[in-house]
């Protein structure tokens, strides 16, 4: 995976004095909750690990889709004291955007027989923007580019307005499904300002999980989660859908700004002009450079000049 953990420690804020010793958690079982069966695993990350499952109340009432899918922490960090929290914070922040590009959560539960917290949420099928990168090694054209950039954008600026920030855009977080793109896998997000005061807060020193060649140059440097973050790696994911690589060779943007890569990036060929302007705006190791998810969004969205008007602008030059 792309984003190993390095964190030894608990990823909650807390104090310790207040923390009860609690036994650590089992197995999954084959059935949470008396309700949730089991049926295979699905993929594992940084932090969680997701199952596809049969809700087996929607099962007896005749629903014609009773599969859903589960989240729980991996084995790793379920062992946290405060890995529950942490989970939580994901379905907190998520269940709150109701949106076409954003996946749909159900529900959080807890199993006490394995003493496990778990996510319940729509299942997708489909290939990730991963796999769409690696099938367009020379870049996807404008069209097909357009309506995967202007829902991922849409689901981010729409984030964004509700107060939401997410933390670890990549290629393998968002998917194809059936019925349109969907942002997922808000697990390293917070809310922006005084949103959701009450949610726990993380501990950006103890999680070292940011997936490095989508991490802003701030989020290296440890500086806070802010909007610009979000768009940066945004941007990477655009600039590699169009171009069939990574605008700066798979590095850090520490590793990239040591080597002035930024000065040498190039247009991919099937990006208009006008959104080339403000995708390179995004690509900034200056956060204050970087403009926001709405103006990436207004970019994506124009309709690319006609033939006939960049003749005419040309002879005007």
């Amino acid at each position: 995976m792309d984003a190993p953990i390095t964190a030894p420690e608990p990823a909650v804020e807390s104090n310790p004095s207040t923390r009860k010793q609690a036994l650590p958690p089992g197995p999954i079982p084959d059935l949470l909750s008396k309700r949730y069966r089991i049926e295979r695993l699905l993929g594992v990350g940084g932090m969680g690990a997701v199952y596809r499952a049969t809700d087996l109340l929607r099962e007896q009432f005749g629903d014609p889709q009773p599969r859903i899918a589960i989240k729980a922490l991996n084995d790793t960090f379920a062992e946290y004291p405060d890995a529950h929290a942490l989970l939580y914070s994901e379905f907190a922040l998520t269940s709150r955007l109701h949106h076409a590009h954003v996946v749909q959560l159900y529900g959080f539960h807890t199993d006490s027989s394995c003493r496990r917290a778990y996510i319940t949420m729509e299942l997708l099928k489909g290939p990730t923007l991963d796999d769409l990168i690696s099938a367009n090694p020379q870049g996807m054209p404008w069209d097909q580019l357009q309506e995967i950039a202007v829902a991922l954008l849409q689901a981010l600026a729409y984030s964004h307005s509700r107060g939401v920030l997410h933390g670890d855009i990549k290629p393998s977080n968002v998917i194809m499904a059936e019925d349109g793109l969907r942002l997922f896998d808000f697990g390293l997000g917070q809310s922006i300002g005084d949103h959701l005061p009450g949610l726990p807060r993380l501990s950006r020193t103890r999680l070292a999980a940011w997936t490095p060649r989508y991490a802003a140059l701030e989020l290296l440097e440890g500086e806070a989660l802010t909007e610009a973050a979000d768009v940066y790696a945004a941007a990477c994911v655009l600039y590699e859908l169009s171009s069939g690589h990574h605008p700066f060779s798979r590095l850090t943007a520490s590793q990239a700004r040591e080597m002035a890569q930024d000065r040498t990036l190039q247009r991919p060929s099937s990006l208009p002009a006008h959104c080339w302007v403000v995708l390179r705006q995004a690509l900034a190791f200056d956060q204050h450079h970087r403009p926001d998810s709405q103006t990436l969004l207004q970019a994506f969205s124009a309709p690319s000049p006609s033939l006939l008007r960049r003749l005419f602008a040309r002879r005007q030059r």
